[in-house]
């Protein structure tokens, strides 16, 4: 994983774990690997680490089963979709706005590359599913 100056890196640890869980990696009531273990993966201070996961609690996307680890809370991917839209409509959308305007991007032009873009999105789960 390669960090961005942009964010803090317990909050881009945080992204990380947060896009497992969307892209079905780590499934609603699975075990998470243990702080010791992402932060071997990842290369970072486990304290780094800990604060991710103490995030994604707060959050309620985690949950503590004590003596047992952090798991995927139930409704952890629905939790982290609300998450993500809500930080994306507030602090990226407006420059994306913003930067169609600058550009003279045409909606109906986005609109058929962003079709694109989910077409080669959903190929490959059609190829793993054979």
């Amino acid at each position: 994983m390669e960090f961005k100056d942009k964010d803090a890196i317990y909050l881009q640890i945080a992204a990380y774990v947060s896009e497992n869980i969307l892209l079905g990696k780590w499934l609603p009531d699975e075990k998470i690997p243990s702080t010791r273990d992402l932060a071997v993966e990842l290369e970072v201070n486990p304290n780094t680490v800990i604060r991710s996961y103490e995030f994604l609690q707060s959050q309620e996307v985690v949950v503590n089963k004590r003596g047992l680890g952090l798991f995927v809370a139930p409704d952890g991917p629905q939790k982290v979709k609300a998450y993500r839209k809500q930080r994306f409509i507030q602090q990226q959308l407006p420059d994306f706005f913003r930067n169609i305007y600058l550009l003279d991007i045409d909606i109906k032009d986005l609109e058929d590359m962003y079709k694109e873009y989910t077409a080669g999105l959903a190929q490959p789960k059609a190829d793993e599913n054979k």
